[in-house]
Formats: structure tokens, C-alpha cells, sequence
């Protein structure tokens, strides 16, 4: 489970991508990320869970916000080739908010 990864990097980073996964895609609200684990994650998973993070603003400034399905639905995508450089740019710890059964 992803949780466990990101536990195993002291809750200050998270686990390189699957080969599948070409993306990493942080989202902007917590209304979104909770939709995200109870409409996918839940029903495939059995669990889901909502982190919460600060990211650099110099960082993030080298990526475009994307809108995906309407103006609540904000996401950054994040290239996987990234993932260290995002992981750098996390300020403090990744809390989790949330546990969806």
C-alpha cells in the first residue's frame, strides 16, 4: 500500500511511480482528493486516504495547475521522472487527513 511507502520515507516523500503510473497528480482541495479515493480508490482498494502537504512555491511555479472536469477539480501533473525533485520540494511532513473505508 502506496501509505506504507510513504511511511517508509519518514512521511517526507513519496514512493517512485509504477511503470504504469507516468504521472504523479497532486491535488488542490481536499473535497477533490476525497471524491478521488471514495470513487476509485475505495471501490478497487477496499481503503483510500486524503494527505495533505506543502509543496515550495518555486517549484510548483514550473508547472502548469490543470482543470479536469470543472473548476473544483485542480491538479498539478507531475512528471514521474520528477518524483525526487517534487520530494525535495515538500516543506515539513505529509500529513494524512483522512481514512476512507
Amino acid at each position: 500500500m502506496e501509505l506504507a511507502l510513504i511511511r517508509d520515507f519518514g512521511m517526507r516523500g513519496f514512493p517512485p511511480r509504477l511503470p504504469d503510473q507516468q504521472i504523479f497528480y497532486p491535488v488542490l482541495s481536499e473535497d477533490h482528493a476525497i471524491k478521488i479515493d471514495r470513487d476509485w480508490k475505495v471501490p478497487r482498494n477496499g481503503s483510500g486516504f486524503v494527505t495533505r502537504l506543502d509543496v515550495r512555491k518555486d517549484y510548483l511555479d514550473g508547472h502548469t495547475v490543470q482543470e479536469v472536469g470543472g473548476r473544483a477539480h485542480l491538479e498539478y501533473w507531475i512528471p514521474a521522472e520528477e518524483m525526487d525533485s517534487f520530494n525535495a520540494a515538500i516543506v515539513g511532513e505529509i500529513e494524512v487527513i483522512r481514512n476512507l473505508p
